[in-house]
């Protein structure tokens, strides 16, 4: 059994037509699922990727109308890292970013920022085999553009206590220090760990991740879930998100993990040309829909406008 790298990261809002309007028209992500949080539905939970709607190139945001600013802390991924394809791309989103006031760090052959809510970014040139998940956007040509993601960076205390598990029960490869890459046939991805900050524990809120998940074929999903258990860490059955399949568990550093499935994917209720643009919601919780419509901000389409 392998683990195809990330399936998507998840984080949190206090201010969803602000992180349409950034993930969208800034970064030139889709928004491919406009739904609501399964656990509380009066919240929404956005979905930007690529234009399929692609595991791999996946951002997701919880959004808590009006929450205070979170800090990352042990324990908590900090850091969401896309690739782009050259150093040229660097250029041009040094240059994009800036001019929606974003400001940007420039490091070799990556460019760090944040989004308008404190979440660390990066954009990394990668030379990965792996196909390159991009949006289309009318401003930001398609060489340039964010390709999925690359890794993520967590805040870890002692990154030794997550090694045995990493690399002996999920298949991790270490490629130094406490950094490792998880690859499958198609697709891989990079986790590490660095020190916590000397600020004291994390707080959850926005501009922080909930969680990181990693994708398991649909096969696999069961097998995945058992032997994740029988390693002690104490995993969650298997819980069906309609879209994906879902587990969930702790590594020990603290960091929330997900094991997702490939697929059944966003097409299965929604025409693939029109993703994202109305609230769609699960069987399960169609009956609350003129409840949930009555709590949710209306968020526009964000591609209405390109015709």
């Amino acid at each position: 059994m392998l683990l195809e790298g990330i399936h998507h990261v998840t984080c949190i809002t206090g201010d969803a037509p602000g992180n349409v309007a950034f993930y969208t028209d800034v970064l030139g992500l889709r928004l491919v699922k406009k739904t609501v949080n399964q656990d509380d539905p009066t919240v929404y939970h956005l979905f930007y990727a690529d234009e399929k709607g692609s595991a791999g190139a996946d951002i997701t945001f919880f959004e808590y109308p009006g929450s205070r600013r979170g800090r990352a802390g042990a324990g908590m991924v900090h850091t969401v890292a896309f690739r782009v394809g050259s150093d040229e791309a660097l250029d041009f989103w040094e240059t994009r970013l800036g001019e929606h006031g974003v400001h940007t760090t420039r490091d070799g052959d990556r460019v760090r920022f944040d989004d308008p809510e404190g979440l660390g970014l990066e954009l990394v040139v990668s030379d990965a085999p792996d196909e390159a998940l991009v949006a289309r956007h009318p401003g930001i040509p398609p060489e340039v553009a964010l390709q999925g993601f690359d890794g993520v960076r967590a805040f870890a205390a002692d990154p030794e206590r997550s090694r045995g598990p990493l690399e002996e029960v999920m298949g991790f490869r270490p490629v130094g220090g406490a950094d490792w890459e998880l690859r499958g046939p198609e697709r891989g991805g990079l986790y590490g760990y660095d020190t916590p900050p000397a600020s004291g524990p994390g707080v959850p809120g926005a501009g922080t991740v909930h969680h990181v998940a990693w994708a398991s074929t649909m096969e696999d999903h069961e097998a995945w879930q058992r032997r994740v258990s029988e390693a002690g860490m104490h995993a969650t059955p298997v819980i069906d998100r309609f879209w994906f399949r879902s587990v969930y568990f702790r590594e020990p550093s603290g960091v929330l993990f997900e094991l997702a499935t490939l697929g059944p994917g966003f097409g299965i209720d929604e025409d693939p040309d029109h993703l994202g643009e109305s609230l769609i919601l699960p069987p399960a919780f169609e009956h609350l829909r003129p409840r949930i419509e009555q709590v949710l901000t209306p968020l526009p389409d964000p591609r209405a406008a390109w015709a």
